[in-house]
């Protein structure tokens, strides 16, 4: 990758990563619930699915949306539909207090897994954002193959701590979450905060 582009994509991929979105949010969610050890399978699921996003937008799929819009209406309503039934999960999930202990549970859900939150790339209104800027922002003018690959393992090394921080935030205010109560305020304010994230996507 040219000198030139490593710092400003570098940027672009450290704050688009770090900022609020719905994975940061499940991954906060998910920390707080079931603890950091037990979230790693959601987070290394969204680090490597958005990895290969990167790499099949950068080798043309940007470029078959483009033709056929009406895929990314299919995209967008599919996201927000699963978005909504997150939010749903998260605000009727079970008040019990948060225990310590990353291997047991608080209670009958389960984080989740690698695939899930792979998947859930494909329908996330922010990663396409992310992926499309990065792909056509950062590529040369006759990109190969190589240069793809380098945009995307540029974004997924740099995407692996921004998304991490999320989910220790979330598993450092475990013991503050004792309380059911409170726990029952937070997955309910990230489940409103999920919402909130389609606003942008269904007004465009």
């Amino acid at each position: 990758m040219n000198h030139d582009v490593l710092i400003p994509a570098s940027l672009f991929s450290f704050v688009s990563s770090i900022t609020p979105g719905p994975n940061n949010m499940m991954m906060l969610a998910s920390g707080v619930n079931f603890g950091f050890r037990r979230s790693v399978p959601h987070w290394l699921g969204i680090c490597g699915g958005f990895t290969f996003m990167l790499c099949a937008v950068g080798l043309g799929l940007h470029t078959l949306l483009a033709d056929h819009p009406a895929l990314y209406d299919v995209l967008r309503y599919a996201g927000s539909a699963y978005l909504v039934w997150m939010a749903w999960r998260l605000a009727t999930a079970s008040a019990s207090p948060a225990v310590q202990d990353d291997d047991v549970p608080h209670s009958e859900a389960r984080p989740l897994g690698v695939l899930a939150a792979a998947a859930f790339q494909w329908v996330n209104p922010k990663a396409w954002v992310m992926a499309v800027t990065a792909m056509s922002t950062y590529l040369p003018a006759r990109a190969q193959p190589t240069d793809v690959l380098a945009v995307a393992l540029l974004f997924g090394v740099i995407n692996l701590p921004c998304v991490a921080c999320w989910a220790g935030g979330g598993a450092a205010l475990r013991r503050f979450l004792q309380d059911p109560l409170r726990l029952r305020i937070f997955n309910i304010s990230m489940a409103l905060a999920l919402l909130a994230s389609l606003y942008p996507m269904l007004m465009t």
